[in-house]
C-alpha cells in the first residue's frame, strides 16, 4: 500500500517535471529559431557587403524593398556602410570594419546558436528518459490495482 502511494506520488512529480522540461524545449526551440533567422540575416548582409565591395562608385544596383520588389539606385561611397549599432543607434563606418563587426556577430550568434541546441539536445533527453519512466510507473501503478483488486 505504501509503496503504491509513492509510485502515484512519484507520477505525479515526474507528470509536473515532464511539463515544465516541455515548456523549456518549446522555449529552446523558439530561440533556436530566432538565432537562425538572426544568422541568416547577417550571413545576407556580409555576401552584400562582398558584391558592394566588388562595385565602383556611381555602379548601378537593384535594391529589395520588400515583396520582390526592388528600386534602382547609385551607389555614391562604396567605401562607407551605416551600420546600426542597436537600440536604434547606427553609425557610419568604413567597408572592411562593417565586414569584420558583422562576422563578429555572426560568430557570436553562432556560439549562442550551438549552445541553445546543445541545451535542447539535453532537454529532449531528459523528456524522452522521464516519459519512460512515466509509462514504467503507469505500467506498474495499473498492474497493482488490478492484481490488489482481484
Amino acid at each position: 500500500m505504501a509503496s503504491r502511494s509513492r509510485e502515484e506520488e512519484e507520477l505525479r512529480r515526474l507528470s509536473v517535471q515532464l511539463r515544465l522540461m516541455e515548456q523549456t524545449a518549446e522555449t529552446l526551440q523558439s530561440r533556436i529559431g530566432m538565432l537562425n533567422a538572426a544568422i541568416t540575416d547577417l550571413t545576407y548582409a556580409n555576401m552584400t557587403l562582398d558584391g558592394v565591395e566588388k562595385e565602383k562608385e556611381n555602379s548601378e544596383l537593384l535594391v529589395p524593398i520588400g515583396g520582390s520588389s526592388y528600386v534602382r539606385v547609385k551607389l555614391a561611397e562604396p567605401d562607407k556602410v551605416v551600420v546600426g549599432l542597436g537600440a536604434g543607434v547606427s553609425v557610419e563606418k568604413p567597408l572592411s570594419e562593417a565586414k569584420a563587426l558583422l562576422k563578429e556577430r555572426l560568430d557570436e550568434l553562432t556560439k549562442s546558436m550551438q549552445a541553445a541546441q546543445q541545451q535542447f539536445t539535453q532537454v529532449a533527453e531528459r523528456i524522452n528518459a522521464d516519459r519512460n519512466r512515466l509509462e514504467s510507473l503507469l505500467a506498474a501503478v495499473r498492474q497493482g490495482k488490478t492484481s490488489g483488486d482481484v
